[in-house]
């Protein structure tokens, strides 16, 4: 039996408010966080994705309150990224109410973390986010919210982290990253050849017609952002197109 492909609304948070830019630049004010996660839940998502972009010690408290008040108001799977750096930040998360947590610059600076929070929480609260560039004829994985470019294929890296644990790959192309020119295909058509967990699509959305594509190339789940903070697309609508096009979805309320 297929499961159904999930929707998830993403939410990237910089000192409380979500923000958002394209190909990670820019960014400006798209509301508040606690009140958008009750919209999206309301609108029927699948799921809820939080990113702290601008993750630092000073931060974290504020990224804590926001969680704490989310998981309060809203009752569908909340996953949590930015600035995790040991299995300690992610303890706290999950005791103040997130359901999975993401991973990203400091796994590739240790890969044991993967193994680490695998082995202590198990693999369906691990997402390792890849933020993901074109290189010439190859894909590369960058850091630091797609500031710093590495020389480490993308490919490689996804199925070296699905060896080591993650329970989900969540795969954001940096050159369709608030474009709105539709998914990479070729992207995610490749980390699915490599994983046997699920992929979540993200960077590109701008249309109802960019989802069903993106699951034919293999995503799991698809993931926008600013379509949605901006009322350009809504949930149901977004499912509606995937129902139509065959592709199983949750229905929304």
């Amino acid at each position: 039996m297929t499961l159904p492909v999930r929707v998830i609304p993403c939410l990237d948070v910089a000192d409380g408010r979500v923000v958002k830019g394209v190909n990670f630049r820019g960014l400006r004010d798209a509301g508040d966080p606690v009140e958008l996660s009750r919209r999206y839940f309301e609108q029927g998502a699948d799921e809820l994705t939080f990113l702290d972009v601008h993750a630092t010690v000073d931060n974290r408290e504020t990224a804590w309150d926001i969680v704490t008040k989310t998981a309060e108001n809203v009752f569908i799977p909340l996953t949590v990224g930015g600035g995790i750096r040991s299995v300690q930040d992610v303890a706290r998360l999950l005791s103040v109410g997130a359901d999975k947590v993401g991973v990203n610059s400091a796994a590739i600076a240790r890969p044991e973390l993967i193994d680490d929070i695998a082995d202590r929480f198990g693999a369906q609260v691990l997402v390792v986010s890849l933020d993901v560039a074109r290189s010439d004829n190859h894909f590369v994985v960058t850091t630091h919210g797609g500031r710093t470019r590495t020389e480490i294929d993308a490919l490689a890296w996804a199925a070296e982290v699905v060896e080591r644990g993650a329970g989900e790959l969540l795969v954001n192309s940096i050159d369709a990253d608030g474009t709105k020119q539709g998914f990479d295909l070729e992207l995610i058509a490749g980390i699915r050849s490599v994983s046997s967990v699920p992929v979540i699509a993200s960077g590109g959305a701008g249309a109802v017609e960019h989802f069903a594509p993106a699951v034919r190339a293999g995503a799991d789940a698809v993931l926008a952002a600013s379509v949605f903070h901006n009322g350009e697309l809504t949930i149901a609508r977004v499912k509606e197109a995937l129902a139509v096009d065959g592709i199983s979805v949750r229905e929304t309320a």
